[in-house]
């Protein structure tokens, strides 16, 4: 079982469950975006293709997190796709969130570089939501931030 396997030098692919989780914070916080955006568990791979800008990420079983501080649950599918950019995901697959009472796809999740303390959800109707990104930190963040 290969913990990281170098596809070429453009690509990695990490399959060790314990690394996983670790490289999808990791890349979040490379793009500039919070690292409790994707509250993943039991994945099995992290891959990302730095040439075309694509990202995957794979799970054992899909996971249904609400976000507290926005009152806003979300469906994460077994495997997510994204291209991603600097504060951003974009033609994301596999997440979906809740409103009212229908499970909407995300397609696109920006943060504008004039408005850093805001982040967008939106789907591929145009339809979106903005929140502050200070709901989506994972707790290694907040700790980061009382640091400061």
């Amino acid at each position: 079982m290969a913990l990281r396997e170098i596809v070429s030098d453009d690509i990695e692919s990490y399959s060790e469950p314990s690394l996983c989780l670790d490289k999808a914070k990791e890349l979040l916080a490379l793009l500039n975006l919070p690292t409790g955006l994707l509250p993943l568990k039991d994945m099995t791979e992290v891959g990302h293709n730095k040439t075309k800008g694509f990202v995957w990420m794979r799970m054992r079983s899909k996971i249904e997190h609400t976000f507290a501080a926005i009152g806003r649950k979300v469906i994460y599918d077994t495997e997510i796709t994204a291209f991603v950019e600097d504060r951003r995901l974009k033609r994301l697959t596999g997440v979906k969130s809740k409103e009212l009472m229908i499970w909407v796809p995300v397609h696109d999740i920006f943060i504008k570089e004039k408005e850093p303390e805001k982040i967008t959800f939106a789907n591929n109707t145009g339809l979106s939501r903005t929140f502050k990104v200070s709901a989506f930190h994972s707790e290694a963040d907040e700790s980061e931030e009382k640091e400061k």
